[in-house]
């Protein structure tokens, strides 16, 4: 697990995510063009899951199901 903190929502948080699941979001994000911090807003802002990290890995998840299509 690698933790990280940084700011969303104008508020400082922390996510616990397997390097693997960073990597994926790094690239969600830049696929998007918009920054990590960004990306993890609107994950926040969608998700239906109670825990952020869950919603993230789902959204990676998701978003790799999609290009794989």
């Amino acid at each position: 697990m690698e933790k990280r903190s940084l700011s969303i929502a104008g508020h400082r948080t922390s996510l616990a995510l397997e390097p693997e699941f960073w990597i994926g979001l790094e690239a969600m994000a830049a696929h998007k063009g918009v920054t990590l911090p960004q990306i993890i807003e609107a994950i926040d802002e969608e998700r239906s899951v109670p825990n952020l990290s869950s919603a993230v890995r789902l959204a990676v998840l998701g978003w790799y199901r999609e290009r794989a299509r």
